[in-house]
């Protein structure tokens, strides 16, 4: 994507291909930044995507805590309620969401687009199931010592689950960056748009449709690098998250 931003169409479309440029052409990447506005598209995908996650992964650890330290009638069936929900396909959840999201008058806002992925069903099954690991005994020594849930949850739980928490936290930032379908069909205004359908319209006006195609990479790589540098950054504990349920589970 980045070596095909520096070279020109017919560099890209050379037979046989050529892996570097003959002259890289840096100028491809002021020029798509400047043909749409790509910082607002970033941001709006960044603001949301962290929203998401913040709300989700609070959500998700107070459901876990109670599917696991709460004794209640129907427990068991209620988390089979909830994995239910999850073998749903998502695209049957989308007139539903949008017919409630219009008679809140939340279409085209962050508010609707937050509010509708709010929650996170393989969130609860990955806190609960990492919740699961831990012992008893140290939960039940915590409330002999007169500690709440709430304590329990975060100065005991949280800490331990850490590496699951980032872990989490990274796959749905990554989710709720890349969703296109949903938020195509609720964000109409321009200056609302996420960095993919963003690309998309960029892809059609300025990119005419895979002529400009070395702009349409350019453009394209705006939207990887954030990614790539998130992972850069969590990526000690994502691999521990990762090992830690592979040895355990």
């Amino acid at each position: 994507m980045l070596l095909s931003a520096l070279k020109t169409n017919d560099e890209i479309f050379r037979f046989p291909p050529t892996f570097l440029p003959e002259k890289p052409m840096w100028n491809h990447f002021a020029e798509a930044w400047l043909l749409a506005p790509f910082d607002q598209y970033l941001f709006n995908s960044i603001f949301t995507a962290t929203c998401i996650v913040l709300i989700q992964v609070f959500n998700s650890a107070l459901i876990a805590y109670a599917f696991t330290q709460l004794q209640f009638r129907g427990r068991n069936l209620l988390f089979a309620i909830v994995l239910l929900t999850y073998m749903l396909p998502t695209a049957v959840t989308y007139v539903p969401s949008y017919v409630l999201l219009a008679d809140w008058g939340m279409l085209d806002t962050y508010q609707g687009l937050i509010l509708s992925n709010a929650v996170s069903v393989f969130g609860i099954f990955l806190f609960r199931q990492s919740f699961l690991q831990l012992p008893k005994e140290m939960m039940e020594a915590a409330k002999v010592d007169g500690a709440g849930h709430w304590k329990i949850l975060w100065t005991i739980i949280f800490p331990l689950t850490k590496p699951m928490f980032i872990t989490f936290a990274l796959i749905s930032f990554v989710q709720n960056y890349n969703s296109y379908l949903w938020p195509s069909l609720i964000m109409t205004s321009e200056e609302k748009q996420l960095i993919t359908t963003g690309l998309r319209q960029f892809f059609i006006q300025e990119g005419a449709y895979g002529i400009q195609w070395p702009l349409i990479m350019a453009a394209s790589s705006f939207a990887v690098i954030p990614l790539l540098v998130l992972f850069a950054v969590a990526q000690k504990w994502f691999i521990s998250g990762i090992n830690d349920q592979g040895v355990k589970g």
